[in-house]
């Protein structure tokens, strides 16, 4: 069974091969045999750049060289021990020296410069591009062409455990703001020549380093095409984080759920490929993009695959009831007091009523106001300092309510239900999944109040009826649910056992299928020693 992809944008589809940067530094021309020339060339493309250094250097032979690199993004010690020192103290190899056959910049890079990563270039933009990306440049007197030495050493933060994404059992890893930290922590963890990576450049000044993961043979090719297509027609001037490339390749901008997964952990990236997903590194950020997701992607935690399958059964289905409750808890409260009395037990509808006793405003403005006032708590206790941010949220919520509750602005039932369905939304594991059903929570409210339970039922309507309708890259956002694969369903409101989980998700899989073989349920009689 196919489904179409369905994708809308206002881009026209610019077709590019090389990269999906416009406008590229190609203007200046290639390197000339001259130093002098090509000195004045980049000074005058790096002007008012006082970070961007020019050092020259004199051989033994009257050889002149020229070094361009930027200050802070070049490894100095290496600059010192592996370029200088060789050059200017123990001097050109012998046949260099003697006017011998050869280049000098094949002598330098086949015997003098001991770095791994050196690669002749001509064009004078490439040079550029690859300096502001932290390589050295090496312009060689008489020669048309230089040498980019890979001496890239800036400052980068150390590996640790994610703070958004915490778990009790499973690695403590997470990923960093550079890019091939990132990706090798990935190669550690799948060895195997199927994996591959694609690089492409987005951003016109920024020139932002973008990576394509997926394995082989195990992805879609359908899906991987369509996240080719949609990010080689990006073009922006710059690209700072993952969430500027998800608005543009997300099929429904507009939808309230988000239809990309993003992950600071590398074990979570490592499953989703396995499952046929692709992942989307980006420089300078520790968030990884994941497609295509689905809606129960979204409630799946970690820690579901390191523990015992009864076990996370369990707290799946707790953590959907939880999703209920979060999003319906409020809307249901408003519509039973303000307009189905008579579905209310006597002694709990009694017990109501003498808590609103003296309140002036309606049920469910009362509930809106407690609501945004515990949406702004929250923002508080983010934005704020570490120190002092949980403080401020736990003790402006007791103050708050009780205040209120005490002076007869609001009951005291109200601040009850506010504060269930704040502690069921921290259930939802996916951040921007928990803060989608938030913001349907204030329409739900809404219909709630105007027409009672025939309008949550209306707004339950609504939202199936776009979850049905909703795709990521193509595949259908309910699945494999909406439309049904029973096989891909041991997955969704359980987690069944791992040597029952023969296949991966038919959709967003390639050719193999495949993830366990059949017959490795255990047995009690295997491996029992006999007397």
């Amino acid at each position: 069974m196919k489904f179409p992809m369905r994708y809308k944008s206002n881009n026209k589809a610019v077709p590019r091969t090389k990269s999906a940067t416009p406008n590229r530094n190609d203007q200046a021309g290639e390197v000339a045999a001259h130093l002098s020339s090509n000195e004045r060339v980049l000074k005058q493309v790096c002007s008012n750049s006082s970070d961007i250094l020019f050092r020259t250097v004199t051989l033994p032979g009257q050889t002149r060289l020229l070094l361009v690199y930027v200050d802070g993004l070049v490894n100095t010690n290496m600059l010192d021990q592996v370029v200088l020192q060789p050059m200017m103290f123990e001097g050109l190899p012998g046949d260099a020296e003697n006017g011998g056959s050869g280049s000098l910049s094949d002598l330098l890079t086949k015997r003098l410069v001991a770095v791994a990563q050196v690669k002749p270039v001509q064009q004078i933009g490439v040079i550029v591009e690859s300096i502001l990306k932290g390589d050295l440049a090496m312009l060689i007197d008489g020669e048309n062409q230089a040498l980019l030495v890979g001496l890239q050493g800036f400052e980068k933060r150390a590996i640790e455990e994610p703070s958004a994404e915490l778990s009790v059992r499973g690695p403590r890893d997470g990923f960093t703001e550079a890019l091939r930290t990132n990706t090798s922590l990935i190669r550690r963890r799948i060895r195997s020549e199927k994996l591959k990576m694609e690089s492409l450049t987005l951003g016109q000044y920024s020139k932002t380093d973008i990576v394509i993961a997926y394995l082989e043979g195990v992805a879609s090719e359908s899906v991987l095409k369509e996240v080719r297509q949609r990010l080689h027609r990006i073009e922006i001037d710059g690209v700072l984080e993952s969430g500027y490339i998800e608005e543009f390749i997300e099929d429904v901008p507009l939808s309230p759920f988000p239809q990309i997964q993003n992950t600071e952990r590398p074990d979570i990236v490592c499953s989703s490929l396995l499952e046929g997903k692709i992942a989307i590194f980006v420089d300078n950020t520790p968030f990884v993009l994941i497609a295509p997701m689905t809606f129960w992607s979204g409630l799946q935690a970690v820690e579901d695959y390191y523990e015992r399958s009864i076990y996370t059964s369990f707290i799946r289905l707790i953590r959907f009831g939880l999703l209920n409750i979060s999003l319906l808890l409020p809307s249901l409260f408003v519509s039973l007091t303000t307009f189905h009395q008579q579905l209310v037990p006597t002694s709990l509808l009694i017990s109501v009523a003498a808590a609103r006793e003296g309140v002036p405003l309606p049920t469910v403005i009362e509930t809106l106001l407690m609501e945004f006032m515990f949406e702004g708590l929250r923002e508080a206790g983010i934005r704020l300092p570490k120190p002092i941010g949980s403080a401020v949220s736990i003790v402006g919520a007791l103050v708050i309510g009780q205040a209120a509750v005490q002076a007869g602005i609001v009951s005291a039932s109200v601040v009850i239900i506010v504060a269930t369905t704040g502690i069921a939304s921290f259930a939802i594991p996916r951040y921007n999944l928990g803060t989608a059903v938030r913001l349907l929570r204030f329409p739900m409210l809404i219909l709630a109040g105007v027409l009672g339970l025939y309008g949550v039922i209306a707004g339950l309507f609504l939202i199936v009826i776009h979850l049905l309708g909703l795709r990521s890259f193509g595949i259908p956002y309910m699945t494999p649910i909406s439309p049904q694969f029973p096989e891909n369903m041991k997955d969704v409101w359980i987690r069944a056992p791992r040597w029952s989980m023969h296949q991966r998700p038919l959709l967003s899989t390639g050719g193999n299928k495949q993830r366990v073989p059949k017959g490795q349920r255990p047995s009690p009689k295997r491996g029992r020693t006999e007397p």
